[in-house]
């Protein structure tokens, strides 16, 4: 269960340099103490990809704020830290390593973990501990139903993930109105699917084929066969990277056309283009952010900004997906709310975080009295020539949808 130690490395050089380069006058912010974050995070196991992802959006973050001393806490700059642990994509294990952050590694808070099942685990142990926990990849509304004073997430939820393609189908030409939706059988896939079910007769659809299966099921051929014989405009999955790709090979070997594929996570990462190539072209998903948005910071990086600091540090041509996003966001909402307590009390930033509403280049952030951000909408984007674009709505769009998605024999 050993973490992973280079950040805490990069930290302490990042201490030296900060107390090394800090003024000494009178005037000037003094350097106090690091402050220590705990983070676990699928590092290895099935959703390894998502969690590295997770990763480098906090260690950006991580960069950026040690490059200027630190959290400035009453005109003291506190240096940061964070101490990773590799979770193993496993949601129980998840738990025993922030108890372990917590109680051994001394961490004062606590950044979520990848996905619904840890951080739902991760809270419970949060809130017995008193310890403030900011999440930016757990989008279960489950998770904020228990009555937690000490769990916040920046994303916005999963209810809303697939509710955008909807809206943005509804303004094609046919407009397809017939619907199969595959779920896997965890918290934050049946609840994407529910809201479909229940916003799609607004919008003129019909959910006509509906069907769980288990998560991350290494073969799914069955299920999109039964949804195949329904003969769907749209084909839907609610399921996370490595079961979008398998749906995705599935139809087209078995020949599943439909006039739109939209999965709710796996199409904006870079594995998923990596894995299918060409086949990855029409698909869409819902996005939590683009490098499209319009949103215009009070602090930190600009939208711009934030995608050639991130291309820089990775060596990397294509942006970020949103998952680092999202991660570099939850991390400046703890900033922010530091700031704004004066205090590394962990009740006085837990106050502050339910108060906070602060513009990032993520969207806004603020908290409803359960501690998830209901106030940021999300986009739409399709893979276009092995290219993610923004398609919806048309006020953020770069380009517009390719529609309707040709069929497989015709590509």
């Amino acid at each position: 269960m050993g973490g992973f130690r280079l950040a805490p490395i990069l930290a302490a050089t990042a201490v030296l340099s900060a107390a090394c380069g800090t003024s000494t006058a009178s005037n000037g912010p003094t350097t106090g103490s690091a402050i220590v974050f705990g983070a676990a995070v699928s590092l290895t196991g099935v959703q390894s990809k998502e969690g590295g992802l997770t990763k480098q959006g906090y260690d950006l973050w991580f960069d950026w704020i040690n490059q200027r001393g630190g959290i400035v806490v009453n005109n003291v700059k506190h240096p940061v830290q964070i101490k990773y642990e590799d979770d193993q994509s496993n949601s129980n294990l998840s738990a025993t390593l922030v108890q372990k952050l917590i109680t051994d590694e001394k961490a004062q808070f606590i950044l979520g973990p990848y996905g619904s099942g840890a951080t739902a685990t991760d809270a419970i142990v949060v809130e017995q501990n008193g310890i403030p926990m900011v999440e930016s990849n757990g989008a279960a509304q489950a998770i904020f139903n228990k009555g937690y004073k000490y769990t916040f997430g920046v994303l916005s939820p999963a209810n809303k993930y697939l509710t955008g393609v909807l809206d943005m189908a509804a303004t094609l030409n046919p407009k397809p109105t017939t619907i199969a939706m595959l779920t896997a059988n965890d918290n934050f896939s049946v609840e994407v699917a529910k809201a479909v079910e229940d916003y799609a007769p607004s919008k003129g659809m019909q959910v006509v084929f509906s069907k769980q299966y288990p998560a991350a099921a290494p073969d799914v051929s069955g299920l999109v066969s039964q949804a195949k014989a329904v003969n769907p405009d749209i084909v839907m999955n609610s399921g996370h990277l490595a079961e979008a790709i398998a749906i995705n090979k599935a139809a087209k070997q078995l020949g599943l056309n439909a006039k739109i594929f939209a999965y709710s996570v796996g199409p904006s990462t870079p594995d998923f283009i990596n894995s299918l190539g060409s086949d990855a072209n029409y698909v869409y998903d819902g996005s939590q952010w683009t490098p499209q948005v319009k949103y215009k910071p009070s602090f930190y990086l600009s939208v711009s900004d934030y995608v050639k600091a991130y291309q820089h540090k990775y060596n990397v041509t294509d942006p970020p997906d949103y998952h680092v996003a999202e991660s570099t966001a939850g991390c400046l909402a703890f900033q922010k709310a530091i700031e704004n307590a004066g205090s590394l009390d962990p009740g006085k930033v837990r106050d502050a975080l339910a108060k906070l509403d602060v513009v990032t280049f993520f969207g806004e952030i603020k908290f409803d009295s359960r501690g998830i951000n209901i106030y940021k909408p999300m986009v739409v984007e399709q893979i276009q020539n092995g290219v993610h674009h923004t398609v919806f709505p048309a006020n953020v769009a770069d380009a517009q949808p390719m529609f309707p998605t040709p069929n497989w024999d015709q590509r």
